[in-house]
Protein backbone atom coordinates (compact mmCIF):
# COMPACT_ATOMS: atom_id res chain seq x y z
CA UNK A 1 0.00 0.00 0.00
CA UNK A 2 0.79 3.66 -0.97
CA UNK A 3 -0.09 6.78 1.14
CA UNK A 4 -0.23 9.25 -1.50
CA UNK A 5 -0.03 12.83 -1.13
CA UNK A 6 -0.67 15.75 -4.01
CA UNK A 7 1.03 18.85 -3.69
CA UNK A 8 -0.78 21.58 -5.14
CA UNK A 9 0.38 25.00 -5.80
CA UNK A 10 -2.14 28.21 -6.00
CA UNK A 11 -2.57 31.88 -6.04
CA UNK A 12 -3.88 31.59 -2.33
CA UNK A 13 -1.14 29.31 -0.61
CA UNK A 14 -0.17 25.65 -0.68
CA UNK A 15 -2.46 22.63 0.12
CA UNK A 16 -1.61 19.11 0.69
CA UNK A 17 -3.90 17.06 -0.13
CA UNK A 18 -3.82 13.07 1.24
CA UNK A 19 -4.97 10.27 -1.75
CA UNK A 20 -7.30 7.69 -0.38
CA UNK A 21 -6.56 4.21 -0.50
CA UNK A 22 -4.81 4.55 -3.72
CA UNK A 23 -3.02 0.71 -5.02
CA UNK A 24 -0.01 0.89 -7.62
CA UNK A 25 -1.84 -1.66 -9.32
CA UNK A 26 -5.14 -0.27 -9.19
CA UNK A 27 -4.25 3.21 -10.54
CA UNK A 28 -6.93 3.02 -13.99
CA UNK A 29 -7.05 6.47 -15.43
CA UNK A 30 -9.79 5.72 -16.85
CA UNK A 31 -11.70 5.34 -13.50
CA UNK A 32 -9.77 8.28 -12.46
CA UNK A 33 -11.20 10.34 -15.12
CA UNK A 34 -14.20 9.33 -14.28
CA UNK A 35 -14.55 10.57 -10.58
CA UNK A 36 -12.32 13.46 -11.61
CA UNK A 37 -15.63 15.58 -13.32
CA UNK A 38 -18.43 15.40 -10.49
CA UNK A 39 -17.38 17.01 -6.90
CA UNK A 40 -19.16 13.90 -4.78
CA UNK A 41 -16.72 11.40 -6.27
CA UNK A 42 -13.64 13.35 -6.34
CA UNK A 43 -14.41 14.58 -2.86
CA UNK A 44 -14.52 11.07 -1.46
CA UNK A 45 -11.62 9.84 -3.21
CA UNK A 46 -9.49 12.89 -1.99
CA UNK A 47 -9.66 15.08 1.27
CA UNK A 48 -7.47 18.41 2.24
CA UNK A 49 -4.41 17.27 4.82
CA UNK A 50 -3.33 20.79 5.17
CA UNK A 51 -3.39 24.18 4.09
CA UNK A 52 -0.80 27.19 3.76
CA UNK A 53 -1.93 30.34 2.74
CA UNK A 54 0.02 33.46 1.91
CA UNK A 55 0.38 36.78 3.69
CA UNK A 56 0.91 38.83 1.43
CA UNK A 57 0.65 39.42 -2.61
CA UNK A 58 5.01 39.81 -2.27
CA UNK A 59 5.14 36.49 -0.47
CA UNK A 60 2.75 34.69 -3.33
CA UNK A 61 5.01 36.59 -5.80
CA UNK A 62 8.28 35.04 -4.66
CA UNK A 63 6.80 31.77 -3.78
CA UNK A 64 5.65 31.45 -7.49
CA UNK A 65 9.01 32.90 -8.50
CA UNK A 66 10.91 30.25 -7.14
CA UNK A 67 8.50 27.36 -8.48
CA UNK A 68 9.27 28.64 -11.95
CA UNK A 69 12.67 28.21 -11.62
CA UNK A 70 12.58 25.00 -10.10
CA UNK A 71 14.00 26.20 -6.81
CA UNK A 72 12.52 25.14 -3.42
CA UNK A 73 11.19 28.08 -1.56
CA UNK A 74 11.71 28.49 2.61
CA UNK A 75 8.22 28.30 3.37
CA UNK A 76 7.13 25.34 0.92
CA UNK A 77 10.37 23.28 2.48
CA UNK A 78 8.47 24.12 6.22
CA UNK A 79 5.01 23.62 4.96
CA UNK A 80 6.33 20.15 3.60
CA UNK A 81 8.01 19.11 6.22
CA UNK A 82 5.61 20.00 9.04
CA UNK A 83 3.20 18.36 7.43
CA UNK A 84 4.26 15.15 5.09
CA UNK A 85 4.42 12.04 7.31
CA UNK A 86 7.55 10.90 7.06
CA UNK A 87 7.71 7.47 8.93
CA UNK A 88 5.16 4.87 9.19
CA UNK A 89 3.90 1.15 8.03
CA UNK A 90 2.81 3.12 4.76
CA UNK A 91 4.93 4.08 2.24
CA UNK A 92 4.23 7.68 2.11
CA UNK A 93 4.83 9.52 -1.51
CA UNK A 94 4.10 12.79 -2.69
CA UNK A 95 3.26 13.61 -5.95
CA UNK A 96 3.87 16.62 -7.92
CA UNK A 97 3.06 18.35 -11.11
CA UNK A 98 5.93 19.53 -12.56
CA UNK A 99 8.82 17.44 -13.01
CA UNK A 100 11.06 20.43 -12.62
CA UNK A 101 10.49 21.35 -8.63
CA UNK A 102 9.79 17.52 -7.99
CA UNK A 103 13.62 16.94 -8.95
CA UNK A 104 14.60 19.71 -6.59
CA UNK A 105 12.50 18.95 -3.92
CA UNK A 106 13.62 14.89 -4.34
CA UNK A 107 16.96 16.54 -3.20
CA UNK A 108 15.68 19.31 -0.25
CA UNK A 109 13.20 15.98 1.25
CA UNK A 110 14.15 12.01 1.89
CA UNK A 111 10.41 11.16 0.56
CA UNK A 112 10.34 9.85 -3.07
CA UNK A 113 8.10 12.16 -5.89
CA UNK A 114 5.96 11.14 -8.33
CA UNK A 115 5.30 13.63 -11.49
CA UNK A 116 2.95 11.61 -13.75
CA UNK A 117 -0.22 9.15 -13.80
CA UNK A 118 -2.63 9.29 -11.81
CA UNK A 119 -0.96 12.91 -10.11
CA UNK A 120 -1.93 14.51 -13.13
CA UNK A 121 -5.45 13.74 -13.03
CA UNK A 122 -5.43 14.47 -9.74
CA UNK A 123 -4.13 17.72 -9.74
CA UNK A 124 -6.56 18.71 -12.83
CA UNK A 125 -9.72 17.76 -10.23
CA UNK A 126 -7.75 19.80 -7.90
CA UNK A 127 -7.63 23.14 -9.91
CA UNK A 128 -11.19 22.36 -11.17
CA UNK A 129 -12.75 21.95 -7.22
CA UNK A 130 -9.65 23.56 -5.39
CA UNK A 131 -12.10 26.75 -3.96
CA UNK A 132 -14.86 24.20 -2.65
CA UNK A 133 -11.97 21.80 -1.25
CA UNK A 134 -10.67 24.38 1.23
CA UNK A 135 -13.12 25.96 3.95
CA UNK A 136 -13.47 29.50 3.99
CA UNK A 137 -12.38 29.56 0.12
CA UNK A 138 -15.11 30.83 -2.55
CA UNK A 139 -15.00 31.06 -5.91
CA UNK A 140 -14.42 34.57 -6.36
CA UNK A 141 -11.62 34.91 -4.01
CA UNK A 142 -9.75 32.22 -5.83
CA UNK A 143 -10.56 33.95 -8.80
CA UNK A 144 -9.55 37.67 -7.78
CA UNK A 145 -5.85 36.03 -6.15
CA UNK A 146 -5.09 34.26 -9.79
CA UNK A 147 -5.46 37.36 -11.37
CA UNK A 148 -3.54 39.58 -8.80
CA UNK A 149 -0.90 37.52 -8.45
CA UNK A 150 -0.72 37.06 -12.66
CA UNK A 151 -0.52 40.10 -13.21
CA UNK A 152 2.62 41.06 -10.40
CA UNK A 153 4.05 37.80 -12.06
CA UNK A 154 3.52 39.46 -15.55
CA UNK A 155 5.09 42.90 -14.25
CA UNK A 156 7.93 41.26 -13.00
CA UNK A 157 9.13 39.61 -15.75
CA UNK A 158 8.54 42.16 -17.95
CA UNK A 159 10.34 44.74 -15.90
CA UNK A 160 13.44 42.31 -15.34
CA UNK A 161 16.39 44.41 -16.06
CA UNK A 162 15.34 47.28 -18.27
CA UNK A 163 18.62 47.93 -19.23
CA UNK A 164 19.02 44.87 -20.83
CA UNK A 165 15.92 44.44 -22.81
CA UNK A 166 16.18 43.28 -26.59
CA UNK A 167 12.75 44.52 -28.13
CA UNK A 168 14.21 47.86 -28.72
CA UNK A 169 17.24 46.23 -30.73
CA UNK A 170 14.28 44.24 -32.43
CA UNK A 171 12.05 47.45 -33.29
CA UNK A 172 14.81 49.58 -34.51
CA UNK A 173 16.83 46.74 -36.47
CA UNK A 174 12.71 46.34 -38.31
CA UNK A 175 12.88 50.35 -38.38
CA UNK A 176 16.19 50.65 -40.21
CA UNK A 177 15.67 47.97 -43.27
CA UNK A 178 12.05 50.05 -43.28
CA UNK A 179 13.70 53.62 -44.10
CA UNK A 180 16.41 52.11 -46.16
CA UNK A 181 13.36 51.10 -48.52
CA UNK A 182 11.62 54.13 -47.84
CA UNK A 183 14.46 56.87 -48.80
CA UNK A 184 15.51 54.32 -51.94
CA UNK A 185 11.81 54.79 -53.10
CA UNK A 186 11.32 58.45 -52.52
CA UNK A 187 14.79 59.81 -53.73
CA UNK A 188 13.52 57.67 -57.14
CA UNK A 189 10.73 59.78 -57.05
CA UNK A 190 13.19 62.80 -56.95
CA UNK A 191 15.17 61.97 -59.10
CA UNK A 192 12.23 61.01 -61.95
CA UNK A 193 10.48 64.45 -60.73
CA UNK A 194 13.79 66.67 -60.71
CA UNK A 195 15.31 65.16 -63.98
CA UNK A 196 12.30 67.02 -66.35
CA UNK A 197 14.01 70.45 -65.19
CA UNK A 198 17.33 69.28 -64.95
CA UNK A 199 18.37 65.76 -66.36
CA UNK A 200 22.38 65.96 -66.96
CA UNK A 201 22.54 66.06 -63.09
CA UNK A 202 21.20 62.30 -63.02
CA UNK A 203 24.69 60.89 -64.58
CA UNK A 204 26.91 63.33 -62.40
CA UNK A 205 25.58 61.98 -59.03
CA UNK A 206 25.24 58.54 -58.08
CA UNK A 207 24.60 59.03 -54.65
CA UNK A 208 20.64 59.43 -53.62
CA UNK A 209 21.35 61.33 -50.36
CA UNK A 210 23.80 63.66 -52.37
CA UNK A 211 21.65 64.30 -55.70
CA UNK A 212 18.12 64.94 -53.08
CA UNK A 213 20.50 67.98 -51.24
CA UNK A 214 21.92 69.12 -54.43
CA UNK A 215 18.17 69.61 -55.81
CA UNK A 216 17.39 71.44 -52.73
CA UNK A 217 20.27 73.32 -53.19
CA UNK A 218 20.25 74.22 -57.19
CA UNK A 219 16.02 75.03 -57.30
CA UNK A 220 16.08 76.82 -60.57
CA UNK A 221 19.37 75.95 -62.83
CA UNK A 222 19.39 78.96 -64.65
CA UNK A 223 19.91 80.76 -61.32
CA UNK A 224 23.35 78.79 -60.74
CA UNK A 225 26.48 80.99 -60.87
CA UNK A 226 30.09 81.04 -60.18
CA UNK A 227 29.03 82.29 -57.00
CA UNK A 228 27.16 79.13 -56.02
CA UNK A 229 30.29 76.90 -56.84
CA UNK A 230 31.53 76.79 -53.39
CA UNK A 231 28.42 75.54 -51.70
CA UNK A 232 27.93 73.18 -54.53
CA UNK A 233 31.68 71.90 -53.34
CA UNK A 234 30.82 71.35 -49.67
CA UNK A 235 27.89 68.86 -50.84
CA UNK A 236 29.62 67.33 -53.51
CA UNK A 237 32.83 67.36 -51.60
CA UNK A 238 34.86 67.46 -55.22
CA UNK A 239 35.59 70.30 -57.27
CA UNK A 240 35.77 68.44 -60.58
CA UNK A 241 32.23 67.30 -60.36
CA UNK A 242 31.10 71.32 -58.77
CA UNK A 243 32.59 72.58 -61.84
CA UNK A 244 30.85 69.90 -64.33
CA UNK A 245 27.62 70.45 -62.22
CA UNK A 246 28.07 73.56 -63.25
CA UNK A 247 28.92 73.96 -66.90
CA UNK A 248 26.30 71.14 -67.63
CA UNK A 249 23.43 73.92 -66.19
CA UNK A 250 24.73 76.30 -68.71
CA UNK A 251 24.28 73.97 -71.57
CA UNK A 252 21.24 71.25 -70.06
CA UNK A 253 18.49 70.09 -72.13
CA UNK A 254 15.58 70.05 -69.37
CA UNK A 255 12.39 71.88 -69.32
CA UNK A 256 11.65 75.07 -67.94
CA UNK A 257 9.78 74.81 -64.20
CA UNK A 258 7.33 76.81 -62.89
CA UNK A 259 8.40 78.54 -59.26
CA UNK A 260 5.32 76.34 -57.74
CA UNK A 261 6.63 72.75 -58.96
CA UNK A 262 10.28 73.95 -57.54
CA UNK A 263 9.13 74.86 -54.25
CA UNK A 264 7.24 70.88 -54.14
CA UNK A 265 10.19 69.63 -55.38
CA UNK A 266 12.74 71.26 -52.26
CA UNK A 267 10.18 70.65 -49.84
CA UNK A 268 9.66 66.96 -50.40
CA UNK A 269 13.62 66.57 -51.03
CA UNK A 270 14.32 68.62 -47.59
CA UNK A 271 11.65 65.55 -46.21
CA UNK A 272 14.04 63.40 -48.03
CA UNK A 273 17.38 64.30 -46.97
CA UNK A 274 15.72 64.74 -43.11
CA UNK A 275 14.81 61.15 -43.34
CA UNK A 276 18.86 60.12 -44.31
CA UNK A 277 19.81 61.92 -41.26
CA UNK A 278 17.36 60.40 -38.91
CA UNK A 279 18.39 56.74 -40.38
CA UNK A 280 22.50 57.92 -39.27
CA UNK A 281 21.04 58.70 -35.94
CA UNK A 282 18.99 55.54 -35.89
CA UNK A 283 21.80 53.36 -36.54
CA UNK A 284 24.02 55.58 -33.80
CA UNK A 285 21.19 54.53 -31.41
CA UNK A 286 21.20 50.76 -32.44
CA UNK A 287 25.24 50.92 -31.85
CA UNK A 288 24.83 51.87 -28.45
CA UNK A 289 21.65 49.63 -27.36
CA UNK A 290 24.00 46.73 -29.19
CA UNK A 291 26.51 47.30 -27.11
CA UNK A 292 24.93 47.34 -23.71
CA UNK A 293 22.45 43.99 -24.51
CA UNK A 294 24.76 42.16 -27.11
CA UNK A 295 28.71 43.68 -26.48
CA UNK A 296 30.09 40.14 -27.46
CA UNK A 297 27.93 39.29 -30.43
CA UNK A 298 28.45 43.49 -31.92
CA UNK A 299 31.87 42.66 -31.38
CA UNK A 300 32.25 39.47 -33.35
CA UNK A 301 29.87 39.60 -35.81
CA UNK A 302 28.78 43.31 -36.51
CA UNK A 303 26.06 45.14 -34.55
CA UNK A 304 23.54 45.26 -37.95
CA UNK A 305 23.85 41.47 -38.63
CA UNK A 306 23.56 40.60 -34.70
CA UNK A 307 20.62 42.80 -34.41
CA UNK A 308 18.79 40.91 -37.65
CA UNK A 309 19.79 37.39 -35.60
CA UNK A 310 18.62 38.80 -32.57
CA UNK A 311 15.51 39.88 -34.58
CA UNK A 312 15.32 36.68 -36.49
CA UNK A 313 15.09 34.68 -33.50
CA UNK A 314 12.81 36.58 -31.58
CA UNK A 315 14.88 37.36 -28.45
CA UNK A 316 18.83 37.20 -27.33
CA UNK A 317 17.47 34.45 -24.63
CA UNK A 318 16.04 32.31 -27.80
CA UNK A 319 19.24 32.88 -29.77
CA UNK A 320 21.24 31.86 -26.91
CA UNK A 321 19.27 28.39 -27.40
CA UNK A 322 19.78 27.59 -30.73
CA UNK A 323 22.37 25.63 -31.61
CA UNK A 324 25.04 26.25 -33.59
CA UNK A 325 23.71 24.46 -37.05
CA UNK A 326 20.16 26.81 -36.42
CA UNK A 327 22.21 29.69 -35.99
CA UNK A 328 24.27 29.22 -39.32
CA UNK A 329 20.56 28.80 -41.85
CA UNK A 330 18.87 31.12 -39.69
CA UNK A 331 17.35 33.90 -42.30
CA UNK A 332 17.91 30.78 -45.20
CA UNK A 333 14.63 28.61 -44.09
CA UNK A 334 13.11 28.95 -47.24
CA UNK A 335 16.17 27.63 -49.38
CA UNK A 336 16.71 24.71 -46.63
CA UNK A 337 12.59 23.56 -46.66
CA UNK A 338 13.42 23.89 -50.54
CA UNK A 339 16.58 21.23 -50.63
CA UNK A 340 15.07 18.85 -48.48
CA UNK A 341 11.69 18.31 -50.44
CA UNK A 342 13.98 18.40 -53.72
CA UNK A 343 16.60 16.55 -52.26
CA UNK A 344 19.34 19.07 -53.19
CA UNK A 345 22.20 20.97 -51.43
CA UNK A 346 21.29 22.78 -47.92
CA UNK A 347 22.07 26.35 -48.44
CA UNK A 348 25.68 26.91 -46.02
CA UNK A 349 24.57 30.13 -44.24
CA UNK A 350 21.64 32.01 -43.83
CA UNK A 351 21.95 36.13 -42.58
CA UNK A 352 25.61 35.54 -41.36
CA UNK A 353 26.39 35.44 -45.02
CA UNK A 354 26.63 39.74 -44.63
CA UNK A 355 29.50 39.73 -41.97
CA UNK A 356 32.67 40.58 -43.65
CA UNK A 357 34.49 36.89 -43.08
CA UNK A 358 32.46 35.07 -45.56
CA UNK A 359 32.77 37.69 -48.22
CA UNK A 360 36.61 37.61 -47.22
CA UNK A 361 36.89 33.76 -47.88
CA UNK A 362 37.36 31.92 -50.78
CA UNK A 363 34.74 30.09 -52.54
CA UNK A 364 35.91 26.83 -51.44
CA UNK A 365 36.38 27.74 -48.01
CA UNK A 366 32.75 29.68 -47.33
CA UNK A 367 31.06 26.67 -46.16
CA UNK A 368 33.95 26.07 -43.42
CA UNK A 369 34.01 29.52 -41.92
CA UNK A 370 30.45 29.96 -41.74
CA UNK A 371 30.06 27.14 -39.46
CA UNK A 372 32.88 28.11 -37.36
CA UNK A 373 31.65 31.51 -37.44
CA UNK A 374 28.26 30.41 -36.22
CA UNK A 375 30.17 28.08 -33.60
CA UNK A 376 31.62 31.21 -32.00
CA UNK A 377 27.94 33.53 -32.48
CA UNK A 378 26.28 30.79 -30.14
CA UNK A 379 29.06 30.95 -27.52
CA UNK A 380 28.81 35.03 -28.01
CA UNK A 381 25.02 35.02 -27.59
CA UNK A 382 24.91 32.61 -24.49
CA UNK A 383 27.84 35.04 -22.84
CA UNK A 384 25.89 38.12 -23.32
CA UNK A 385 22.94 36.43 -22.09
CA UNK A 386 23.71 34.47 -18.94
CA UNK A 387 26.31 37.39 -17.78
CA UNK A 388 25.69 39.76 -14.92
CA UNK A 389 28.08 42.49 -16.64
CA UNK A 390 28.08 43.27 -19.93
CA UNK A 391 31.60 43.38 -21.75
CA UNK A 392 33.01 43.06 -25.30
CA UNK A 393 36.20 41.10 -23.81
CA UNK A 394 34.99 37.75 -24.99
CA UNK A 395 33.57 38.86 -28.84
CA UNK A 396 37.11 40.26 -29.19
CA UNK A 397 39.06 37.36 -28.52
CA UNK A 398 36.36 35.38 -30.67
CA UNK A 399 36.78 37.87 -33.74
CA UNK A 400 40.97 37.27 -33.32
CA UNK A 401 40.10 33.50 -33.67
CA UNK A 402 37.87 33.76 -36.60
CA UNK A 403 41.09 36.17 -38.42
CA UNK A 404 43.07 33.32 -37.63
CA UNK A 405 41.08 30.53 -38.97
CA UNK A 406 41.23 32.41 -41.82
CA UNK A 407 44.70 32.75 -42.30
CA UNK A 408 44.78 29.13 -41.44
CA UNK A 409 42.42 28.25 -44.64
CA UNK A 410 44.38 31.48 -46.93
CA UNK A 411 48.44 30.50 -45.54
CA UNK A 412 48.39 27.61 -43.42
CA UNK A 413 48.98 29.10 -40.21
CA UNK A 414 48.09 27.00 -37.13
CA UNK A 415 45.35 28.93 -34.62
CA UNK A 416 45.90 29.48 -30.74
CA UNK A 417 44.19 26.63 -29.18
CA UNK A 418 40.52 27.77 -28.01
CA UNK A 419 41.41 26.94 -24.42
CA UNK A 420 44.64 29.31 -24.11
CA UNK A 421 42.44 31.88 -25.88
CA UNK A 422 39.28 31.49 -22.97
CA UNK A 423 41.62 31.74 -20.60
CA UNK A 424 43.32 34.95 -21.89
CA UNK A 425 39.83 36.70 -22.33
CA UNK A 426 38.62 35.21 -18.51
CA UNK A 427 41.36 37.28 -16.80
CA UNK A 428 40.88 40.26 -18.92
CA UNK A 429 37.28 39.84 -18.22
CA UNK A 430 37.50 39.55 -14.52
CA UNK A 431 39.67 43.03 -14.30
CA UNK A 432 37.18 44.53 -17.00
CA UNK A 433 34.75 43.45 -14.20
CA UNK A 434 36.42 44.73 -11.28
CA UNK A 435 36.90 48.25 -13.56
CA UNK A 436 33.49 48.32 -13.59
CA UNK A 437 32.50 47.61 -10.59
CA UNK A 438 34.74 50.25 -9.08
CA UNK A 439 33.27 52.99 -11.22
CA UNK A 440 29.68 51.94 -10.38
CA UNK A 441 30.88 51.99 -6.54
CA UNK A 442 32.39 55.59 -7.11
CA UNK A 443 29.59 56.78 -9.26
CA UNK A 444 27.18 55.33 -5.88
CA UNK A 445 29.33 57.45 -3.45
CA UNK A 446 28.81 60.36 -5.63
CA UNK A 447 25.38 60.10 -5.52
CA UNK A 448 24.90 59.29 -1.55
CA UNK A 449 27.01 62.73 -1.26
CA UNK A 450 24.86 64.85 -3.43
CA UNK A 451 21.98 63.46 -2.14
CA UNK A 452 23.64 64.28 1.79
CA UNK A 453 24.11 67.88 0.63
CA UNK A 454 20.88 68.47 -1.02
CA UNK A 455 19.74 67.75 2.47
CA UNK A 456 21.85 69.52 4.25
CA UNK A 457 20.99 72.67 2.41
CA UNK A 458 17.30 71.93 2.43
CA UNK A 459 17.53 71.80 6.37
CA UNK A 460 19.84 75.09 6.20
CA UNK A 461 17.82 76.82 3.94
CA UNK A 462 14.90 75.84 6.41
CA UNK A 463 16.79 77.19 9.41
CA UNK A 464 17.47 80.15 8.00
CA UNK A 465 14.24 80.90 6.85
CA UNK A 466 12.96 80.63 10.23
CA UNK A 467 15.43 82.92 11.37
CA UNK A 468 14.25 85.77 9.52
CA UNK A 469 10.99 85.15 10.27
CA UNK A 470 11.80 85.86 13.52
CA UNK A 471 14.26 89.17 12.52
CA UNK A 472 11.01 90.19 10.81
CA UNK A 473 8.46 89.47 13.49
CA UNK A 474 11.41 91.70 16.00
CA UNK A 475 11.84 94.61 13.14
CA UNK A 476 7.93 94.81 12.92
CA UNK A 477 8.00 95.08 16.89
CA UNK A 478 10.61 97.85 17.12
CA UNK A 479 8.83 100.06 14.14
CA UNK A 480 5.17 100.09 16.05
CA UNK A 481 7.25 100.77 19.53
CA UNK A 482 8.43 103.42 17.07
CA UNK A 483 5.17 104.81 15.90
CA UNK A 484 4.01 104.48 19.71
CA UNK A 485 6.64 106.98 20.66
CA UNK A 486 6.02 109.26 17.20
CA UNK A 487 2.38 109.56 18.15
CA UNK A 488 2.46 110.49 22.13
CA UNK A 489 5.02 112.68 21.32
CA UNK A 490 2.60 114.37 18.35
CA UNK A 491 -0.46 114.52 21.52
CA UNK A 492 2.15 116.19 23.92
CA UNK A 493 2.67 118.87 21.30
CA UNK A 494 -0.88 119.67 20.60
CA UNK A 495 -1.87 119.78 24.60
CA UNK A 496 1.13 122.41 24.70
CA UNK A 497 0.18 124.56 21.93
CA UNK A 498 -3.56 124.46 23.44
CA UNK A 499 -2.93 126.40 26.48
CA UNK A 500 -0.04 129.08 25.56
CA UNK A 501 -1.13 131.78 23.53
CA UNK A 502 1.59 133.79 22.54
CA UNK A 503 4.11 131.94 24.83
CA UNK A 504 3.08 129.15 22.67
CA UNK A 505 3.76 130.47 19.02
CA UNK A 506 7.62 131.17 20.51
CA UNK A 507 7.98 127.81 21.72
CA UNK A 508 7.06 126.20 18.38
CA UNK A 509 9.37 128.95 16.77
CA UNK A 510 12.24 127.48 19.01
CA UNK A 511 11.29 123.81 18.49
CA UNK A 512 11.49 124.38 14.57
CA UNK A 513 14.85 126.07 14.93
CA UNK A 514 16.18 123.55 17.06
CA UNK A 515 14.54 120.63 14.59
CA UNK A 516 16.56 122.45 11.80
CA UNK A 517 19.68 122.23 13.41
CA UNK A 518 19.14 118.85 14.27
CA UNK A 519 18.79 117.73 11.00
CA UNK A 520 21.65 119.84 9.75
CA UNK A 521 23.94 117.70 12.38
CA UNK A 522 22.96 114.57 11.11
CA UNK A 523 23.28 115.34 7.36
CA UNK A 524 26.83 116.51 8.34
CA UNK A 525 27.41 113.62 10.80
CA UNK A 526 27.71 111.19 7.36
CA UNK A 527 29.46 112.82 5.39
CA UNK A 528 32.17 113.58 8.27
CA UNK A 529 32.41 109.99 8.76
CA UNK A 530 33.30 108.72 5.04
CA UNK A 531 36.33 111.19 5.32
CA UNK A 532 37.27 110.47 8.40
CA UNK A 533 36.94 106.22 7.98
CA UNK A 534 40.31 106.51 5.96
CA UNK A 535 42.32 108.66 8.20
CA UNK A 536 41.52 107.50 11.44
CA UNK A 537 42.63 104.46 13.76
CA UNK A 538 40.05 102.09 15.53
CA UNK A 539 40.94 103.82 19.03
CA UNK A 540 40.01 107.22 17.70
CA UNK A 541 36.51 106.01 16.31
CA UNK A 542 35.73 104.67 19.48
CA UNK A 543 36.49 108.19 21.69
CA UNK A 544 34.52 110.18 18.82
CA UNK A 545 31.88 107.13 19.12
CA UNK A 546 32.01 107.88 23.32
CA UNK A 547 31.84 111.90 22.75
CA UNK A 548 28.63 111.47 19.96
CA UNK A 549 26.73 109.39 23.15
CA UNK A 550 27.83 112.04 25.64
CA UNK A 551 26.06 114.86 23.06
CA UNK A 552 23.02 113.21 22.69
CA UNK A 553 22.68 112.49 26.53
CA UNK A 554 22.24 116.18 27.82
CA UNK A 555 20.12 116.81 24.87
CA UNK A 556 17.73 113.99 26.04
CA UNK A 557 18.07 115.14 29.87
CA UNK A 558 16.63 118.60 29.65
CA UNK A 559 13.29 117.45 27.93
CA UNK A 560 11.86 115.76 30.94
CA UNK A 561 11.79 118.27 33.24
CA UNK A 562 10.49 121.26 30.91
CA UNK A 563 7.46 118.51 30.31
CA UNK A 564 7.05 118.23 34.38
CA UNK A 565 6.87 121.90 34.43
CA UNK A 566 4.54 122.73 32.10
CA UNK A 567 2.28 120.00 33.66
CA UNK A 568 2.36 121.67 36.97
CA UNK A 569 1.59 124.58 34.87
CA UNK A 570 -1.60 122.76 33.52
CA UNK A 571 -2.93 121.91 36.78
Amino acid sequence: MVLLHVLFEHAAGYALFAVKEVEEIGMLLPQVEASVLSLGKFNSMVSLAAFFPFKSAQAALENMNAISEGMVHADLKLFLETNLPQSGKKKSVLGVSDAKIGAALQEELSSSIQTGGVVAEITRGLRLHFHSLVKGLTALAASKAQLGLGHSYSRAKVKFNVNRVDNMIIQSIALLDQLDKDINTFSMRVREWYGYHFPELIKIVSDNSMYCRLAQLIGNRKELSEESLESLEEVVMDSAKAQAILDASRSSMGMDISPIDLINIERFSSRVVSLAAYRLELQEYLRSKMSQVAPNLAALIGEVVGARLISHAGSLTNLAKYPASTVQILGAEKALFRALKTRGNTPKYGLIFHSTFIGRAAAKNKGRISRYLANKCTIASRIDCFSELPTSVFGDKLREQVEERLSFYETGDVPRKNVDVMKEALKEATDVAAEIKRKLEKKEKKRKKREKKLQELEENGEANGDAEVENGEEDNTLKKKKKKKQAAEEMEAQAEEAPSGENGEETSAKKKKKRKAESEEVEEAPDAEDGAEETETPAKKKKKRKSEAMDTQPEETPETPVTEKKKKKKK
